[in-house]
C-alpha cells in the first residue's frame, strides 16, 4: 500500500517537473490534469484504507485488552481456590490432631471436608470431574461401611487435596471422555492449570471447554487458524514445552472470539 502511495507521489512530482521544463501544449495539459486528478483520487483512496486499518487495529487491541483482563480475573479466582484448598488441608490436619484416635469424633470431620471438596470439584473446570467426584464418594462409602477407619480416610483426603493442588499448577495432556454433541467421545485434553481445557478427538477435530450457565460446554472449533493454534499447543506439550507464548482461541464466556 505504501509503495503504491509513493508511486502516486512520484507521479505527481514527475508531472509537475514536466510542466516546468517541457512547457506542454493544450492537449498535453489536459492529459496532465487528468493524470493529476487520478493521482489525487488514488491518494485519497489509500488514505481511506489507512484510516480503516487504524480503526481495525484499535478494535483488535480493545478485544485483546478485554481478554487479558478476563484471563487475569480467572487466574485470581483460581489462586483463591488454591488458597482455600490449602486452608482446608491445614484445617483437616488440625482437626485430626485435636480429635486424637477417637473415631466417632473424626467421622464428622471426614464427612464435612468431603462435602466441601465435592463443591470445589463441581465448580472447577470439567477435567476428569466424574473420576474426581467418584474418588471422594469412595472415601466416604468405605469409611461408612467400615472398610477404612476415619484416620485412614483423613489420609486419603489429604492425598486428594494435594492432587487438586498439583492439577491447579500443571500444564499437561491427558485422555478423558467428554460429551460432544450429546455423545460420549474419548479425546485428548490439553489442560492449562485449572483455567482452560482444549481437546483433540481421535479423528483430529479440535475444540475447547467453555462455561455455559452453571456448567461447561465442549465446543468444536471450525476455523482453520484456531484448529492450527490448538494443534500447536498439543505439539508443544507433547514435546514437554510447558511454558512460552501461545496464541489460542478464546475460552472465555464473556467475550466473542474474532478472527484477525
Amino acid at each position: 500500500m505504501f509503495l503504491k502511495r509513493y508511486q502516486a507521489f512520484g507521479l505527481i512530482v514527475g508531472m509537475l517537473a514536466g510542466g516546468v521544463y517541457a512547457q506542454p501544449g493544450g492537449g498535453e495539459l489536459d492529459t496532465l490534469a487528468q493524470r493529476l486528478i487520478q493521482a489525487r483520487a488514488d491518494v485519497e483512496e489509500l488514505q481511506s484504507e489507512l484510516d480503516i486499518q487504524r480503526e481495525e487495529h484499535k478494535g483488535k487491541m480493545a478485544y485483546l485488552s478485554a481478554q487479558i483482563t478476563e484471563l487475569e480475573a480467572n487466574q485470581e479466582r483460581e489462586e483463591l481456590r488454591i488458597r482455600q484448598l490449602e486452608q482446608e488441608l491445614d484445617k483437616l490436619r488440625t482437626d485430626a490432631q485435636s480429635a486424637g484416635v477417637d473415631a466417632d469424633s473424626l467421622q464428622p470431620v471426614v464427612l464435612a471436608v468431603a462435602d466441601k471438596l465435592r463443591s470445589v470439584v463441581s465448580q472447577s473446570i470439567p477435567f476428569k470431574r466424574q473420576e474426581r467426584l467418584a474418588e471422594l464418594d469412595e472415601v466416604v462409602t468405605q469409611m461408612e461401611a467400615g472398610v477404612n477407619t476415619p484416620q485412614r480416610s483423613i489420609n486419603r483426603l489429604w492425598a486428594f487435596i494435594e492432587d487438586e493442588l498439583r492439577i491447579s499448577r500443571e500444564n499437561a495432556i491427558y485422555s478423558q471422555t467428554i460429551q460432544l454433541s450429546g455423545q460420549p467421545v474419548l479425546v485428548d485434553v490439553a489442560k492449562l492449570g485449572s483455567v482452560v481445557l482444549y481437546f483433540r478427538t481421535r479423528d483430529n477435530r479440535y475444540g475447547l471447554a467453555r462455561p455455559l450457565n452453571d456448567d461447561w460446554s465442549w465446543q468444536v472449533v471450525n476455523s482453520a487458524s484456531q484448529q492450527e493454534q490448538i494443534a500447536a499447543l498439543f505439539d508443544a506439550l507433547r514435546k514437554q514445552i510447558r511454558q512460552g507464548y501461545f496464541e489460542l482461541p478464546n475460552a472465555l464466556p464473556t467475550l466473542v472470539s474474532t478472527e484477525y
